[in-house]
């Protein structure tokens, strides 16, 4: 969920036409209307005295990005083929003649106004944490489903790990798309997707790989499906994110700590002094990593997987949660849970060590004088 723009910068965003389109089973005005509030803005029927207004064109799809972006703006106008689709109007400005070219689908013939052609403007990073996805199309009854795959697609973070990125990519809109015209909130995917990751936890616990493995995925594929779900709808919440991320950033330790102890049931126990050290360097290294993630956004202002390209491609393969699962399912398929178990230590050590290695040159190069910037800026 976007930050709230301050007060003095918080225009009304006031959708103009009418469009019988839906996306995601949504009404065009509702959607636009939750997903301006999503980038900070307060929605409105009609412009009011004395307020800035953002007039969106419904004639028009857009990634949220640029109604963000278009809000921090004022006096600027996102144009499509001439035609105006976002507009920031100033306090004390005259967004009449706007709406009503917006509303007869005239071009945009506003004066004084910073254009951005939607066709050629680029977003900073920090507005979009990606290059691609800034799409603006024309939406009509007979291009939702565009409309609704390229939505999915900006919604996707540009640094994931290699399944989301491409495993269960497609699958996981199918689902997404199926929830939201079902009208689940993303809530309600989150809690389903909880009572999976519970249940891949006891599975684990007591020896049931193969049936913990699938409860686990299916949980991997949800996890992606709910955040996606807010983002296409404008549904977000401070309390879904809350629920979502602290789910993600907990369970791990306690999955692998599971599997340890299954082993027993499978006629692979590990001593228990081994097994402790095992499951200490895995759960030591999971939460290192985290720290120095902390530490990185905290003094360079930007996740540490986006800094060069060489993070954004070990990104993909670090030993986080879904990397992890494939190791470990890799092994079982080979029938040594204990193996995979192993591995997962030897991986998680091997990332710390990269990790810690790469904020150590990020400090060193800052410290020189040099700044530290994204590649995808």
């Amino acid at each position: 969920m976007s930050p709230p723009l301050p007060a003095v910068l918080r225009p009304l965003f006031v959708p103009v036409g009418d469009n019988p389109a839906r996306v995601f089973g949504m009404a065009a005005a509702d959607r636009a209307k939750a997903l301006a509030a999503n980038a900070g803005m307060e929605p409105a029927d009609l412009p009011q005295s004395g307020h800035a207004v953002v007039l969106a064109n419904l004639g028009f799809a857009w990634d949220p990005a640029w109604a963000k972006a278009i809000a921090a703006r004022p006096g600027s106008v996102l144009v499509k083929d001439g035609h105006a689709v976002l507009v920031h109007v100033l306090e004390g400005g005259d967004p009449g003649p706007i709406a009503a070219a917006m509303r007869d689908r005239q071009p945009f013939v506003g004066d004084g106004y910073d254009l951005l052609d939607a066709d050629r403007a680029e977003l900073s990073y920090d507005e979009l944490r990606k290059r691609e996805r800034r799409f603006v199309m024309p939406r009509d009854g007979g291009n939702a489903d565009a409309v609704e795959r390229a939505s999915y697609d900006a919604s996707y973070k540009g640094v994931t790990d290699v399944l989301t990125l491409y495993l269960w990519r497609r699958p996981a809109f199918y689902l997404m798309r199926w929830a939201a015209h079902a009208g689940l909130s993303p809530n309600v995917v989150t809690l389903v997707g909880a009572v999976l990751c519970v249940a891949a936890f006891f599975l684990f616990y007591n020896g049931y790989y193969w049936s913990g493995a699938a409860a686990g995925f299916m949980f991997m594929v949800l996890d992606t499906v709910d955040g996606k779900l807010a983002r296409c709808t404008g549904t977000s919440s401070k309390w879904g994110e809350i629920f979502d991320h602290g789910i993600d950033l907990i369970h791990p330790p306690f999955w692998w700590w599971a599997w340890a102890e299954g082993l027993g049931e499978v006629g692979h126990r590990l001593e228990p002094v081994y097994e402790s050290l095992i499951v200490g360097a895995i759960v030591f290294g999971y939460v290192a990593q985290r720290v120095i993630e902390g530490i990185f956004v905290a003094r360079f202002k930007m996740h540490i997987h986006v800094w060069r390209p060489i993070d954004s491609r070990f990104r993909l393969i670090t030993a986080r949660r879904n990397p992890n699962m494939v190791i470990l399912v890799v092994a079982l398929a080979f029938g040594r849970p204990d193996r995979g178990l192993e591995l997962v230590a030897l991986w998680t050590l091997v990332s710390l060590i990269f990790h810690a290695v790469r904020l150590a040159m990020a400090n060193a190069r800052a410290d020189r004088g040099r700044q530290i910037i994204s590649w995808l800026s």
